[in-house]
């Protein structure tokens, strides 16, 4: 897939157990085209059509408890991929998509994810394909 490739931001205290569960700057990032989103975080991914974000919003700063490594929210069962506490994007699903496990369950109705450049990540999925 070719498209703009976005890395995550990560907080120096963070990476040692990040790399523990395979999540390194070379195994992690968003990568949209005019079709998909793509994301790889370590041994996680998520993809889904374009045509399945609803919206974006800017979040965050976060406690590094509430967003280090994979996490499922307990109110909402959005997926987050964190690596920095700094903010990131909320990306939310028409239709819900898988992520944490293998398979097709559980299947989660929003994604945030800790980039270097949210602000490019949220104009990059709302802007029309190609434009």
């Amino acid at each position: 897939m070719t498209g703009r490739t976005f890395g995550f931001r990560f907080d120096r205290p963070l990476r040692p157990a990040l790399a523990l569960l395979g999540v390194r700057p070379s195994t992690a990032w968003v990568r949209v085209d005019g079709d998909e989103l793509a994301v790889r975080f370590g041994p996680w991914r998520l993809r889904t059509g374009r045509d399945n974000v609803a919206g974006v919003e800017t979040t965050g700063p976060y406690r590094w408890w509430r967003v280090a490594g994979p996490r499922l929210s307990a109110a909402d069962l959005g997926v987050t991929f964190g690596s920095s506490t700094a903010g990131g994007l909320c990306v939310r699903f028409v239709r819900p998509v898988p992520a944490l496990l293998p398979g097709d369950w559980p299947r989660h109705p929003g994604l945030t994810v800790t980039v270097a450049d949210s602000t490019a990540l949220a104009r990059a999925l709302t802007e029309p394909p190609g434009g």
